[in-house]
């Protein structure tokens, strides 16, 4: 939404008879680790015992209310542009089960790690309408609340949209899809139409993410302003998948 992290608490349940003192440890590392390359400082959290591992941050932040990002400003003639590729669901899952490769594997976690500091400076500087994170509800469920949220509706053309990599075209094929995906594609039906596409590509859009990208709505006179901010940022895309359409019944085009 734009804000700038200040403070952070870390929030952990741990299932001590199943996770080692070391690996608790470096899970903590890690979150420290973030929040400082984030501009965050750690101020400490609390830990209880839990039947499964869980671990996150209560962050504390601060954004300007003129500069606010919310998924309500998106506008018709806005660029579509998404900053990471889609399919870490897909590879999570994967890796479970032991079919992602070991190359698969290292590029989702390197995606997954990567922080979307570039929103901030996106906002602060005023060259994005709206936005939202890809996460769980997937790139059709986040856009679907963007267009309700707006007014207006979307097209998207899903030769643009990157994928992970190849693989996991395959690993789709192989069905190796998680049930957040399921849903979130069967969820789509009643608001997406869909032109000439194949299965594998519709899974993708409503892939549920982990640590996802930016879904950013862009004037076009903007979009190379807001490349070389991303640029600077190394995001690991700055693609036009689309763009924001008037609609009355908020629909989504898919070809």
């Amino acid at each position: 939404m734009g804000g700038r992290p200040l403070t952070a608490l870390n929030v952990m349940g741990i299932p001590e008879d199943k996770v080692p003192p070391e690996v608790i440890a470096q899970i903590l590392r890690g979150g420290a680790s973030t929040a400082k390359k984030a501009g965050c400082a750690l101020l400490g959290g609390h830990t209880i015992r839990n039947p499964e591992p869980v671990y996150g941050m209560a962050v504390t932040g601060i954004v300007h209310p003129k500069r606010m990002l919310t998924n309500a400003s998106a506008r018709p003639g806005d660029l579509l542009i998404l900053t990471k590729p889609l399919g870490t669901g897909i590879a999570t899952t994967a890796i479970k089960r032991g079919l992602a490769s070991a190359q698969l594997a290292r590029r989702a976690i390197m995606i997954m790690r990567q922080l979307n500091t570039a929103g901030a400076e996106l906002a602060e500087k005023g060259l994005v309408r709206g936005a939202t994170d890809v996460t769980g509800f997937g790139l059709l469920g986040h856009l679907t609340s963007m267009c309700r949220a707006s007014g207006v509706g979307a097209e998207l053309v899903t030769a643009a949209v990157p994928a992970l990599s190849d693989e996991v075209f395959d690993l789709i094929a192989k069905g190796c899809i998680p049930g957040g995906t399921r849903n979130n594609l069967e969820a789509a039906r009643d608001i997406v139409t869909w032109h000439d596409l194949s299965v594998a590509p519709a899974i993708l859009l409503a892939d549920a993410q982990t640590s996802g990208g930016l879904l950013l709505c862009v004037h076009p006179k903007r979009l190379d302003a807001v490349r070389a901010i991303l640029k600077k940022h190394r995001t690991p895309a700055s693609v036009v998948i689309g763009r924001i359409t008037r609609s009355r019944n908020c629909s989504i085009i898919v070809s």
